[in-house]
């Protein structure tokens, strides 16, 4: 029954409750755990920066900038954002404590929440989580191959096969302004409307990505990025794809891909499930070569990703998988009685020492419910003890699995609960 007046999160804000909240936090690990497997150092970022570094980093012509951060005056009057992206914070953090002054590349993992005021609906909300990482200092087309792959890999450890990746390459600085005139003339021939004209006047790649049928039709016959390349950015792309093969990561080459993000340059990728609907990326990133530089610090080249979580949840739902330990624990306590519930919690307390996760019983609740809530809580074993059994030095270890139940010694219980655990 709905509580009168109960306040509510705000709207495009999930929260993760149990027993979703561990599948949340399994598929987050999972994506972070392939990172720190290919030697990707943890970073925690600021949950707002200055607006200027969101204005420089990302792009003025970007949705992201222009339309979707959450952005507000201070007490000191100072403008500042709630980050709706990961790799401008990164940079700054590089430059700021000099990392970029060290061994090459710096390779970095971050986790957490993001902001965009975008309309809500699934997989696409206002606090988005994300998992990211960063490789900055090396231009090697086998770093880019090594970013993609560890996307493609923390996907596979949830589990997830139903996706898609596709690649293309958005050329370098010399590429780009011949391929933008390109682009900019084959556009002003068409019949856009006045908001598309100044977006295409701004950053003609955008009108790219635009969704509306209407608008996709008329671009049928665009020039393409991937036709213009220089002789250098397509031998880089062509040893990305090579390494790919030889890694056996499957892709498709998509010439159209656009990223809602400016500073992208050459190996772009995203990756995609048709299991969520209109919202099927699940993350994607690529090469900025020419991003700290803009940001301040040295001209050094970079590449990273963003996964999204919650889409990842999402795709794990619909391919029907369960990610994580539904178990909120191992051992469930039944005490009856004051002394048995005392003797109780130092057992646990012992076996949570020993990496054994361990709940009980509180309250005084009867044999009955206590057990109901053991069954509950996905426990392996059930430790009940009475005052009487106390007495006597026992303590009755129930496997909950296959209902054998026989008295212990207290001094035992540890190797007893640790046998059946290991079963």
């Amino acid at each position: 029954m709905a509580v009168k007046n109960a306040l509510t999160a705000p709207k495009g804000v999930p929260d993760y409750v149990p027993p979703a909240s561990r599948t949340f936090v399994a598929v987050r690990d999972r994506l972070v755990a392939a990172a720190d497997r290919a030697g990707y150092s943890p970073i925690e970022l600021p949950i707002f920066e200055d607006t200027a570094l969101f204005t420089r980093g990302v792009g003025e012509s970007t949705d992201v900038v222009s339309k979707e951060m959450y952005t507000f005056a201070d007490r000191g009057d100072r403008s500042v954002t709630l980050r709706p992206e990961g790799t401008a914070g990164v940079m700054r953090a590089v430059i700021e404590h000099g990392l970029d002054r060290g061994s090459l590349p710096v390779k970095l993992v971050y986790s957490g929440p993001f902001f965009r005021y975008e309309r809500p609906q699934a997989g696409r909300y206002r606090q988005l989580q994300q998992v990211g990482i960063e490789a900055i200092g090396s231009d090697d087309p086998a770093l880019d191959a090594e970013v993609i792959a560890v996307g493609h890999e923390a996907f596979r450890s949830v589990g997830l096969t139903g996706y898609r990746l596709e690649l293309t390459s958005l050329g370098d600085s010399g590429d780009r302004p011949a391929y933008r005139e390109k682009l900019q003339a084959f556009l002003a021939d068409l019949p856009l409307d006045e908001a598309t004209r100044q977006r295409a006047a701004l950053n003609p790649l955008r009108v790219l990505d635009d969704k509306r049928p209407e608008v996709q039709a008329m671009l049928v016959d665009a020039p393409l990025m991937l036709d213009h390349l220089s002789v250098e950015s397509g031998e880089h792309f062509r040893e990305v794809l090579a390494i790919l093969d030889r890694l056996a990561v499957p892709y498709v080459i998509n010439p159209r891909m656009v990223r809602g993000l400016d500073y992208y340059t050459r190996t772009t990728f995203e990756f995609v499930h048709p299991g969520l609907g209109a919202q099927s990326g699940m993350g994607g990133g690529g090469r900025y070569d020419g991003l700290m530089a803009e940001l301040g610090g040295q001209a050094l080249s970079g590449i990273g990703f963003g996964l999204g979580v919650d889409r990842t949840v999402l795709a794990a739902k619909a391919e029907g998988l369960t990610v994580g330990d539904e178990a909120r624990c191992e051992v469930y306590g039944v005490p009856m009685g004051a002394a048995a519930s005392r003797e109780l919690a130092v057992i646990a307390g012992q076996l949570r020492s020993a990496g054994i996760r361990v709940d009980r019983a509180y309250g005084g609740r009867g044999l009955k419910a206590a057990m109901k809530s053991a069954d509950a809580s996905g426990a392996r074993v059930a430790l009940v003890l009475g005052d009487r059994d106390l007495e006597q030095g026992t303590i009755m270890v129930k496997d909950l699995l296959s209902g054998d139940q026989q008295p212990v010694a207290l001094m035992d219980v540890g190797a007893a609960v640790a046998q059946i655990l290991l079963r």
